[in-house]
């Protein structure tokens, strides 16, 4: 059993954290917030993939899913650690409350690359050193010089998509991509360093997390972006065409959330080559995604046993069929090669046994969805569907509860908007409760969960409503902007949150663990 204790967490992408440089990062306000998990008693963060976002800003459709996102480069930690100065890191005008990508990028790109130029002038040894170490990290050697190679050709080619690159460039001609390492030396290695001084400043986040009992919960989607450093270096592996189109894409069927299904885009998998291959590709993907977070919930994990397959150049995800994954003798393969599988699996919408007998003969736990447990009764519409798997009456130990996820609505959203008048009625019975604060409501019905553990959203934790949601899927724009300003963040909070950790003995810390030596009434863990 992956997670044995009982515990709970909290859900929230470090973009939403608050801050003045326009995204959240991964400095200072990080680490406050890891000090308010720590008084709230939660032991688990998750997270959303940590990848370089691409077309979208969607943390799913990343340019790299071994990459971590330069955009979470923390300012004020450059400033610390002498890569740049005050005077250097001081932003335009960026919105407090959302994230305005295109903004961010911009300035950001622009900051980095000043301390990267400072880095080449200056040269300090002990920097550099930690430069060269990183460069040769087995988890990091296997991906890192593709990853810079094609974000440069995409800078060359204006951004535009792999396949319409310069043939030389999109079939990755050996001399031509010899030349670009020559005459592109240094785009390249400002790259590398971008990596570099991401993952100098998650290792920190990730060992403050230990320091504080806290374990992180990463995100790895089963399929990568077409464009995307992954798909350019590995075609052998992925289902295309001579020219490098895929045949097939992927995406799920008409479902709870889109009656034409998801559309996703994403290349499928040649599984008989990553087969004959020994599975390598995703070896290294687990190998890299182990040393980033201490155990990672798998995104579509159905699609191991039968994947969704839409032909190429579709509208919708409506006519596509199902296919045969690679099933057990992936895992076997896995298995073999790691010691142990920290996995979540996200065994959501339409599984089939095979699905539950894959997860149950791996011991994974799966996911339960509160805001999913009070759909109606085939055979009586006045009374719940009391065997729903999502219903807490029938939640099983090994197993993940969670309010929602970032692809559903908040809860308030959900109570208001989002749900039936019969839902509604059901999830008050049920819970004996008036409805006056649904947020909480659920977060104390997935406490009393007899899963071992429970995530909450952040946004349930604050009570927000529908504005405030991660992401709408089908929807292609306006997503994945959602910020904290802070100010809610508070000890108040930690405590009423604290309180249920103790109640239903989810609590992370000793129960008479010091308390923050400030006022509680006045502290706000993420304000200056």
């Amino acid at each position: 059993m992956v997670l044995e204790r009982r515990l709970a967490g909290v859900l929230l992408h470090p973009t939403s954290l608050p801050g003045r440089f326009g995204i959240g990062d991964l400095g200072p306000e990080c680490h406050r917030f890891l000090d308010w998990m720590r008084d709230a008693g939660l032991g688990y963060w998750q997270l959303l993939p940590l990848g370089p976002t691409s077309f979208g800003d969607s943390p799913y459709q990343c340019f790299s899913a071994f990459a971590g996102n330069p955009m979470l480069i923390s300012p004020e930690s450059l400033v610390a650690d002498s890569l740049a100065r005050q005077e250097d890191i001081l932003p335009p005008p960026l919105p407090f409350d959302r994230v305005d990508y295109g903004a961010v990028i911009a300035w950001k790109t622009q900051l980095l690359s000043y301390v990267f130029d400072r880095f080449l002038k200056n040269k300090p040894q002990a920097l550099a050193l930690r430069f060269a170490a990183f460069r040769k990290r087995p988890e990091v050697a296997y991906w890192l010089k593709d990853y810079a190679e094609f974000r440069v050709c995409k800078d060359i080619h204006n951004g535009i998509a792999w396949n319409e690159w310069e043939a030389k460039y999109r079939d990755r001609n050996a001399t031509a991509m010899t030349k670009l390492r020559k005459d592109r030396a240094r785009e390249i290695e400002f790259h590398e360093f971008c990596q570099f001084l991401f993952f100098e400043q998650w290792d920190r986040v990730k060992q403050a997390a230990h320091d504080r009992g806290i374990q992180t919960i990463g995100d790895v989607p089963i399929y990568v972006a077409y464009d995307s450093a992954d798909t350019w270096a590995n075609r052998e592996f992925f289902q295309l065409d001579k020219k490098g189109l895929p045949i097939e894409v992927a995406g799920v069927p008409p479902d709870y959330f889109s009656e034409t299904g998801q559309l996703w885009g994403n290349p499928l998998y040649d599984w008989d080559k990553m087969k004959a291959s020994k599975y390598k590709f995703w070896v290294q993907r687990l190998k890299a995604v182990f040393t980033k977070v201490d155990v990672v919930r798998i995104d579509h994990f159905r699609g191991f046993m039968g994947f969704w397959a839409v032909p190429f150049g579709q509208r919708t995800a409506v006519k596509g069929k199902w296919r045969r994954g690679p099933g057990e003798d992936f895992f076997k393969a896995m298995k073999r090669r790691f010691k142990s599988l920290p996995i979540i699996a996200e065994d959501l919408g339409e599984i089939t046994p095979d699905v539950i007998e894959m997860r149950d003969k791996l011991d994974l736990p799966g996911m339960k969805i509160m805001q999913f447990a009070w759909g109606l009764n085939n055979f009586d519409p006045l009374i719940p569907n009391a065997d729903s798997d999502f219903h807490v009456h029938n939640h099983i130990r090994n197993s993940v509860v969670y309010t929602g996820t970032h692809d559903n609505d908040t809860t308030v959203g959900w109570y208001q908007n989002s749900s039936s008048a019969e839902e509604r009625h059901h999830m008050r019975v049920y819970l004996a409760t008036d409805g006056s604060q649904p947020h909480w409501d659920l977060i104390r019905a997935a406490f009393m969960s007899s899963a071992n553990t429970a995530i909450i959203p952040m946004q349930d934790f604050l009570g927000l409503d529908s504005g405030a949601r991660m992401n709408f899927p089908g929807k292609a724009e306006g997503n994945w902007t959602w910020r904290m300003s802070g100010d809610e963040v508070n000890w108040d909070l930690a405590k009423s949150i604290r309180a249920l950790t103790l109640l239903f003995q989810r609590c992370a810390t000793p129960p008479d663990i010091a308390l923050p030596r400030e006022d509680p009434a006045k502290l706000n863990y993420l304000s200056d």
